[in-house]
């Protein structure tokens, strides 16, 4: 199999793999020391990609570690608690997914995250040089991925338009986007009590506030409530969005998926993801593309109303190559001295969140901040339709920010105020902030 060794990786790639070493457990990776010390679902996707530039067996089993705690329906939970800890709210007792008759014996939480296992997989194997040693783990995991493919078209597409719903914020992955706000203005939420212990560790002000927390906690009481019954949850959650991130990783997994599984022989499968996705791509052009905004958007299905503003996740459909040509040029020109920015711009690529927007915040997680993932799926988007010189700035952006600060959480996107900082926002020592920049250094993309 062809790994990098680790010799010859640059110093900032080797810094990185120490990352990665450090925060490795039994089987899996955390993403961060202390703030988020269980196993996260699209983060151990990322981190898989980085763990296959020098170690194959780990990126493995990443992956067969992720899939412990899938349930019986397909549904692979955001968290997975393999291991014990106390600082980090809300733990498995707040999740309660045992309540559900389709949960793991495996402790775990009971809403997912974007569904990136099918097109890691396929980084999987692209990294090892398609080497035929590979297939046999290709072979033994692509059953329970494909499961969870239709676990979302079967029970998270409830008018069967080729758009899944999520039905709460975290779902998303980005957690605090001000889109949220709008969904959080049509209904009301008790008080709870809130243990929470990620302000205690890093500065309060980059994180969600107690009121949008009360918020996040009441959507995880009536799911226990609904005992996670997802007839239930489509009928009553107040909050159904059918976000345009999510549904990109998920088209751009039954891409990769398609492609394995004809290696694979699993035509059957095959056929029936070629139909999701054939549904899926025509379903994101005809109603999440806002022609005004030149970018794909969000639509609340509960409120039956789009919400027109636009953030990175607006620009991932590129990664899945969802636009027409045409439609592709019309999103890069937000980068092309557009309101994210450019190589002449006063802010780095990406930011979270429109910042011309009134609603931009550039240090609170994802209202604002730079994302290290979202630059990955964003410059592999760009470098699909052949925008050479906009990969090659927001890669250029992202390097700079890592080789300043190290492998933080998120980064400020200001030019200006990033000449008054010595540090990066939230966790240190990211596990996919040091993966995807393994990937952008050792990378074979053409460009």
């Amino acid at each position: 199999m062809r790994n990098n060794l680790v010799s010859s990786m640059s110093v900032l790639a080797q810094k990185a793999l120490q990352v990665l070493q450090n925060n490795w457990k039994e089987g899996f990776t955390i993403p961060c020391e202390g703030l988020y010390p269980f196993q996260w679902n699209w983060d151990s996707g990322f981190i898989a990609i980085g763990w296959a530039h020098s170690d194959m067996d780990r990126a493995k089993e990443e992956v067969r570690s992720l899939l412990k705690g899938q349930w019986k329906n397909g549904f692979l939970p955001h968290i997975v608690f393999h291991n014990d800890s106390d600082t980090y709210f809300p733990g498995p007792e707040v999740h309660a997914a045992y309540v559900s008759d389709q949960s793991p014996e495996m402790k775990t939480s009971g809403i997912t995250q974007p569904p990136v296992l099918g097109f890691v997989l396929e980084e999987m194997y692209h990294i090892s040089g398609g080497d035929e040693s590979m297939i046999p783990f290709l072979s033994e995991v692509y059953d329970r991925v494909f499961k969870n493919h239709e676990y979302f078209y079967s029970l998270r597409d409830p008018f069967q338009e080729g758009l899944v719903y999520i039905c709460h914020n975290w779902e998303a992955g980005t957690d605090n986007t001000p889109v949220w706000d709008f969904i959080w203005e049509t209904f009301e939420v008790p008080d709870y009590d809130l243990d929470r212990r990620d302000t205690k560790l890093i500065d309060a002000s980059h994180r969600p506030t107690n009121k949008e927390y009360q918020y996040y906690i009441h959507l995880i009481e009536l799911f226990k409530e609904w005992k996670y019954d997802d007839k239930l949850i489509a009928q009553h959650s107040p909050f159904l969005v059918q976000d345009p991130l999510f549904n990109s990783m998920l088209i751009a997994s039954n891409q990769s998926l398609i492609k394995i599984g004809e290696r694979l022989g699993r035509f059957e499968m095959v056929a029936r993801l070629k139909q999701w996705n054939a549904k899926a791509v025509g379903a994101m052009n005809n109603k999440l593309y806002d022609s005004k905004q030149k970018g794909y958007v969000y639509y609340d299905l509960r409120n039956q109303r789009k919400l027109s503003y636009l953030s990175s996740s607006s620009f991932t459909p590129l990664f899945a190559g969802i636009p027409s040509a045409d439609r592709a040029l019309e999103i890069v020109r937000h980068f092309q001295g557009g309101s994210f920015s450019g190589a002449n711009s006063e802010n780095f690529l990406c930011a979270s969140f429109d910042p011309s927007s009134a609603y931009f915040n550039s240090q609170k997680y994802w209202r604002g901040p730079i994302w290290i993932n979202l630059n990955w799926l964003i410059y592999k988007g760009l470098v699909k339709y052949n925008f050479k010189n906009e990969a090659e700035q927001i890669k250029k952006d992202t390097l700079y920010l890592i080789e300043k600060y190290g492998f933080y959480e998120y980064f400020e996107p200001s030019k200006e105020k990033n000449k008054a900082l010595d540090k990066g926002y939230g966790g240190n020592n990211f596990s996919w902030s040091a993966a995807l920049t393994i990937d952008l250094l050792t990378n074979t993309d053409t460009l």
